[in-house]
């Protein structure tokens, strides 16, 4: 849904645009003024924003250099009556995306925003094709590679994935494979972590809410959902969302529909689910605290991704990566590590997996001095766990 704001002193022009975008693509808000546009603006972000050049008090000029200032990626439409299109292509030169001179026809205004947004979608698919960092899947395990072969086989489809392992084992990575390799990739993959917000928060995230859905909520907002729409959602921890929101995620997945917190309009999504645990969802759903329906429909393919203390042959190659990766951290330009130090790194057991030695090596290399990380270089309780002890 496209949220944008018209402002419009002449209320029956207003009220004509307002009908012209009041479909269920749009989420209007409806203003007369520059300074009470401003106030709007100051607290929500719209994707559009329509508005006449000749305002009461401050111009149209005004809202489109507040509005560049506080979100240049807010395409701005100026209308404006023949006599001020000078002003307009000075607007233009600002940063408005557009003008329309006076009288105009509603196919016509319908047609320019309809441009703008598949400009905007355009935009915003090559930023994050851009802004992909690339990061790899790194070992040479037996376990990582079968794990690799049923990435490739089932990224192209569509089907609902869950990913099961310990914190820090690299289930985020492991989505991000799946949605680059498949046919979704040019769209967004949008990331929440159902553990870290509340549950009346977590919805309104996942969801989005409309305007005076609850106390503070002044403007509707978008939720993930919309936002990764034709692209894929990556639910982490999906074992602690509450069970009332479970519900709403399996409706989702069947009906491909929800609703915004406060809204009765259904709005239509295409997207791929993809769902991470370190719970054992079997348990919960005997415990009532997961629904049985939802697990199913999310564990259409399970992928079980092991402790790094049962891959151990891939810890080489990981110490090599993150070195590389954090090599100009310190004061020195770390090259490798010794056969003694690694033989340190190989006998400890990583509770907090890949995540843990990622940090282990950050924490290594700003204190190293010299080319290669030698055993005296290893932090003293990572040596005593390791059974070798280095004094």
């Amino acid at each position: 849904m496209i949220d944008m704001l018209i402002v419009e002193d002449n209320k029956g022009l207003l009220n004509i645009l307002k009908e012209a975008f009041e479909t269920e693509n749009y989420s209007l808000t409806l203003c007369e003024s520059a300074e009470e546009a401003k106030e709007i603006i100051d607290k929500i972000d719209f994707d559009i924003v329509i508005t006449d050049l000749k305002l009461p008090g401050e111009d149209g000029i005004s809202i489109l250099k507040f509005v560049k200032q506080k979100n240049p990626e807010t395409d701005v439409i100026l209308i404006t009556a023949y006599g001020t299109i000078d002003r307009a292509v000075e607007a233009i030169k600002i940063g408005a995306a557009d003008f329309i001179t006076k009288p105009f026809s509603l196919d016509y205004i319908r047609l320019l925003v309809a441009k703008i947004i598949a400009n905007k979608k355009l935009k915003e698919e090559n930023k994050y094709l851009k802004n992909q960092i690339k990061r790899e899947i790194i070992g040479e395990s037996k376990s990582i590679k079968e794990i690799l072969e049923l990435v490739e086989k089932i990224s192209n489809t569509d089907a609902n994935v869950l990913i099961s392992g310990e914190s820090g084992t690299g289930k985020e990575l492991i989505a991000e494979k799946i949605h680059n390799l498949s046919k979704r990739s040019n769209f967004p993959l949008i990331k929440v972590n159902c553990a870290a917000l509340a549950s009346g928060v977590l919805e309104s995230e996942l969801f989005g809410h409309e305007k005076g859905a609850f106390t503070d909520a002044y403007y509707s907002k978008r939720g993930r959902f919309e936002l990764a729409d034709k692209g894929s959602i990556f639910l982490d921890e999906i074992g602690d969302m509450p069970v009332e929101l479970q519900v709403k995620i399996l409706r989702v997945i069947q009906d491909k529909i929800f609703e915004r917190v406060g809204g009765e309009k259904s709005m239509k999504v295409d997207v791929r689910i993809i769902a991470a645990t370190h719970q054992d969802l079997k348990e919960k759903i005997l415990n009532g605290t997961f629904r049985e329906d939802l697990y199913y429909r999310l564990n259409v393919v399970e992928i079980k991704v092991p402790p790094l203390r049962e891959r151990k042959e891939d810890i080489p190659l990981l110490v090599d990566y993150f070195i590389k990766k954090y090599a100009d951290y310190g004061e020195f330009k770390v090259k490798g590590i010794s056969k003694k130090a690694l033989d340190i790194l190989l006998k400890y057991d990583y509770p907090g997996n890949i995540r843990e030695l990622e940090n282990l090596i950050q924490r290594i290399l700003v204190i190293c001095r010299r080319e290669y990380i030698e055993a005296d270089d290893i932090p003293y309780e990572i040596k005593i766990k390791s059974n070798n002890a280095v004094l």
